[in-house]
């Protein structure tokens, strides 16, 4: 039991144990006037999976990942890793993966994207020469969507960027 809990004490705050589902709330204003995910930005360890739920009473809401099997979004996931779409989510509603392969994951809410409502999952370590240094990577985000993602530098020093 010492050795695991010495290994665990060794990771940085945030980092979740692999056996842990994680949560990410879809969430948002009464009004509708903001929708965000929270948290934002995250870190866990590779084969560790991720719940949204739909907490927003008001909006139906997506999880999908940047790919271009996804309505041709340029691919803002490692190019080993499986894309994913939610489908639309009514309140209360869930949705998981597991993602597997190391890498930054940026995802984004299918009729929010304009509004900003994207997240970033960082599992593992973020290896050099990834999509994140791809000219495309851009291509078609919509500015306030690419102000919202949290840096991987946060992600990896907090280990969980809160939303909102």
């Amino acid at each position: 039991m010492g050795g695991g809990l010495a290994a665990a004490l060794c990771l940085p705050a945030g980092f979740a144990d692999a056996s842990r589902v994680v949560q990410i709330n879809m969430t948002g204003r009464p009004d509708g006037s903001h929708v965000w995910f929270d948290p934002v930005g995250l870190r866990i360890q590779p084969g560790q999976a991720v719940r949204w739920v739909n907490r927003d009473r008001g909006n139906a809401h997506t999880a999908t990942a940047y790919h271009l099997d996804n309505f041709d979004k340029p691919r803002r996931i490692p190019s080993a890793a499986q894309p994913w779409n939610s489908d639309y989510l009514l309140p209360e509603e869930d949705f998981s993966v597991t993602l597997t392969e190391p890498g930054v994951y940026d995802y984004f809410c299918i009729p929010h994207e304009q509004a900003g409502m994207v997240g970033r999952i960082v599992v593992g370590t973020p290896q050099p020469g990834d999509w994140r240094g791809a000219p495309q990577a851009d291509a078609g985000v919509p500015e306030a969507a690419l102000r919202a993602f949290p840096s991987v530098e946060e992600i990896m020093a907090k280990g969980i960027v809160k939303g909102g």
